[in-house]
């Protein structure tokens, strides 16, 4: 009598091999990734390498380019005036902004601490200005600081005396600029520094407590420390957009009066939309990423010594 044969029973499939599994995910993420590796390639990196070769020719809209060599940024750095008045405008605003920023954005988020009710409000209600268009925001500042405006009229039935003419003089315009960029970018660090206070440890701060630290020192000697990669953080980020700072002078003042809140980029863009020297604007631009670069450099290498990574 024949041996009865065992039923075969259907088994799952065959699992594929590490290799295989490596193969398939890398094609996965190769189609994912090209989108936007074309988009970054085409609308990024090309046109940054070519502002740079622009640099290097008097370049006009109509009409042929001629190389030119070093001559734009010969230019800039020895016979331009308004470029160095508008490299001095922005060192001035930045020097102004920053610290105020950050000084603004702790400030409220200490205030706003977890022992406050409504929190959640208030973050919400100080980040709404770094969500609105910036031009809109402007135009309100412009609104309340003209003269005969509400600031202008408000301290003028308060204390008989009038508002400065903040966007008519070159003293307190590049003060109206520093105070419309804090009310629209303060949000944003506020958030930063708020989540970094939730998460310093509260036994430290305690065991500072039980030593009889007082509130400063505990804020100083122990809070202030942990915050330092977010300070850091902050800062840099801080400080690369305010190198960049255009559309609050644009629209606030338009540059004056006369070029006392002209901005590098104000300027780059005066160069290449209003007299087409689209050579010379990347030169600007160009010069404008190198300040970028070397103030980030410095602030990587000097946060060895106040950035503190480890609670």
């Amino acid at each position: 009598m024949a041996a009865a044969t065992a039923p075969v029973v259907p088994g799952p499939g065959r699992r594929r091999t590490p290799e295989e599994v490596r193969r398939g995910d890398g094609k996965a993420a190769l189609g994912f990734l090209t989108p936007g590796a074309l988009g970054f390639l085409a609308f990024t990196l090309f046109p940054v390498l070519a502002s740079l070769v622009m640099s290097f020719f008097d370049w006009p809209v109509l009409g042929s380019p001629t190389f030119t060599g070093l001559g734009n940024y010969v230019e800039l750095f020895t016979t331009d005036d308004t470029f160095r008045t508008a490299v001095l405008n922005t060192l001035l605003f930045v020097v102004l902004y920053v610290p105020v920023n950050i000084v603004v954005s702790m400030g409220l988020a200490v205030w706003i601490s977890p022992r406050i009710k409504g929190r959640r409000y208030y973050r919400v209600l100080f980040f709404i200005p770094a969500v609105t268009p910036m031009v809109g925001n402007a135009v309100v500042f412009t609104l309340l600081l003209t003269p005969n405006g509400l600031v202008d009229s408000t301290m003028t039935s308060l204390f008989g005396v009038g508002a400065p003419n903040f966007l008519g003089s070159s003293t307190w315009a590049i003060p109206a600029v520093v105070l419309l960029s804090v009310w629209q970018g303060f949000g944003y660090n506020l958030l930063v520094f708020s989540a970094a206070l939730d998460a310093v440890p509260p036994h430290l701060v305690e065991a500072a407590e039980i030593d009889g630290a007082g509130a400063f020192r505990r804020f100083f000697h122990v809070v202030l420390p942990l915050l330092s990669p977010s300070i850091f953080f902050a800062t840099v980020l801080t400080l690369i957009s305010s190198f960049q700072v255009f559309t609050q002078s644009y629209v606030l003042t338009g540059g004056g009066p006369g070029n006392s809140t002209t901005t590098l980029v104000m300027y780059l863009y005066q160069s290449g939309f209003q007299f087409f020297r689209l050579g010379f604007a990347s030169a600007v631009a160009w010069v404008l990423f190198v300040f970028i670069m070397v103030v980030t450099a410095v602030q990587f290498i000097g946060q060895k010594r106040w950035v503190h990574y480890d609670q």
